[in-house]
């Protein structure tokens, strides 16, 4: 194996100091425009990498973004990463990230790896499991830039980036109901996370709005998973009235829901209706084509990633706790087969589902 290239091999080449290329790698306005290309051209040649520990060290930045996601398994977080590692690389930014497989204590070790490398600044979306904050509180007390994505909590302060779900989740909610749909059930998500909170009260003010009454046996504690869409179907249908139709609170749960209706051979769409939230990949792809609504994933990274930057530029780490920009996305209906209209006289009425017919 050939020795590792230093910046001391690059002086002993050019005859010049160690210091001097060192400056000159990193663009102090000290070194000459022709110097700076003459020992960048020959650090290429030599095929130099520099060492970013002992360059952050030196420093304090690393030019390394932590990021933080509950599950890589989602395609939602897969993408809204790819938006930040678009952005990331485009201004010179490396990204480090960890999954927490949706628990505390790997969302923990994942800030404990974070702070050893260095990072810059933290971007992260919450764990289901997390209730207590703690560890992000000790973030700030140490003046570690940290944005939330997707996943917040209000109370802390901190900068984020979120989707419309009040917004997204009324609008699903409608769209069921004008397709005729009127026992409208719900699974819902954490009630401890805001995001489904707040996909909660646009369910029930929805059915406010169109005269329908909620009804509290039509909701269903899920956990953001297959199984607690079909753990809610088994439910529901225990009811003396069945409902109509299932708003879930995200995509996973919804496809639970699609399976198990199909296990009792419901008709999807015509007698039951079913609309997620998140657009995953795998809901064009199944029968029926799952509604959605998106959640712009990639800008989300983008604008996720912009404040972080803004947080490392503007603060020089001396971060204001009660600095709280918060930037707050629109959401956009995706509509197929699983939430066209219910079946009258044997037709279905919802233009989509002509559409489909169609092409």
């Amino acid at each position: 194996m050939s020795q590792k290239i230093t910046i001391h091999d690059i002086a002993r080449e050019l005859n010049l100091t160690s210091g001097t290329v060192s400056r000159a790698l990193n663009d102090n306005s000290r070194i000459s425009i022709k110097t700076k290309k003459l020992v960048k051209e020959k650090a290429n040649e030599l095929k130099y990498q520099r060492n970013k520990i002992a360059s952050s060290l030196r420093s304090g930045k690393s030019q390394t973004i932590g990021v933080i996601i509950p599950s890589a398994q989602m395609n939602f977080f897969g993408s809204v990463v790819h938006g930040i590692e678009l952005m990331a690389s485009s201004i010179g930014y490396s990204i480090m990230l960890y999954q927490t497989e949706e628990t505390t204590v790997l969302e923990k070790k994942a800030i404990e790896t974070f702070l050893s490398a260095r990072v810059d600044g933290i971007l992260a979306s919450v764990a289901k499991e997390t209730i207590d904050f703690s560890h992000y509180h000790e973030l700030q007390k140490r003046h570690i830039p940290l944005v939330f994505f997707d996943r917040t909590n209000d109370e802390m302060k901190v900068p984020s980036v979120i989707i419309d779900d009040y917004k997204g989740a009324f609008l699903a909610t409608e769209h069921l109901i004008k397709n005729g749909y009127s026992r409208i059930a719900h699974v819902l998500g954490p009630q401890h996370i805001k995001s489904f909170q707040d996909r909660y009260r646009g369910y029930e003010d929805a059915l406010k709005k169109h005269t329908i009454k909620p009804d509290k046996k039509l909701i269903y504690q899920g956990d953001i998973s297959i199984e607690s869409g079909k753990a809610a179907v088994d439910y529901f249908f225990q009811l003396s009235k069945i409902p109509d139709a299932v708003f879930a609170a995200e995509d996973y749960t919804a496809l639970g829901v699609i399976k198990g209706l199909k296990e009792r051979k419901i008709k999807m769409p015509g007698d039951f209706g079913v609309i997620g939230f998140a657009n995953e990949n795998f809901g064009e792809h199944i029968t029926p084509s799952l509604s959605s609504v998106d959640q712009q994933t990639v800008q989300m990274g983008k604008e996720a990633l912009g404040l972080l930057i803004k947080l490392i530029a503007i603060n020089e780490g001396n971060i204001d706790i009660g600095l709280q920009e918060k930037i707050v996305l629109q959401p956009v209906m995706h509509l197929r087969e699983s939430s066209a209209g219910k079946t009258t006289s044997g037709k279905l009425e919802t233009f989509n589902v002509l559409l489909s017919k169609i092409s």
